[in-house]
């Protein structure tokens, strides 16, 4: 088992969950708001186990990957693209389910959420593969399959202040 993988998965399954939403019709609002929550909750607990389990490891043992030089600069990026995730998952909690204004809330976590799986496999995952041990990977992985099982229904969105993220989990030495 390897955090990364377990990461992937779960950008596998946000991708699914919203392609399931595009295929259901605006009537439907019972399952529309079935599978939002449970994407919403998703990207929740993803967030929240990545920011506390994976990106402080990263910045212990990453080098930087893809336009990213360091693993601070790519963890500094995350951290700003989660706090984009949340506002977006907040904002589709206001329209009214299967309404235009909705779908165009979700259409906009949607690309917001893209955006940053694609940077984040690029990078940070990328750098992690590259630099971790496997012991830590499977070590971690462990940890947040633990987490995102305990939190199932999500958990309280909470925005972190990028810089200071930084300077609370990076090594001293940096």
């Amino acid at each position: 088992m390897d955090i990364t993988q377990l990461i992937e998965d779960d950008h596998r399954e946000q991708r699914r969950l919203f392609a399931i939403l595009e295929q259901i019709g605006d009537k439907d609002t019972g399952s529309l708001s079935a599978v939002w929550d449970r994407l919403a909750a998703l990207l929740d607990a993803h967030a929240e186990a990545e920011e506390q389990l994976f990106y402080p490891e990263l910045l212990q043992v990453g080098r930087g990957a893809d336009t990213k030089p360091t693993s601070a600069a790519e963890t500094e990026d995350a951290i700003k693209d989660h706090n984009e995730i949340r506002e977006a998952v907040a904002k589709v909690r206001g329209p009214s389910v299967g309404s235009s204004e909705w779908r165009k809330a979700v259409a906009t976590a949607n690309h917001v959420n893209s955006d940053h799986m694609a940077e984040e496999e690029r990078q940070g995952l990328a750098d992690f593969r590259r630099n971790a041990p496997l012991d830590l990977r499977h070590a971690l992985a462990v940890r947040f399959a633990a987490f995102e099982a305990r939190h199932i229904t999500g958990v309280k969105p909470v925005d972190k202040n990028p810089k200071s993220y930084i300077a609370e989990h990076a090594p001293a030495e940096r």
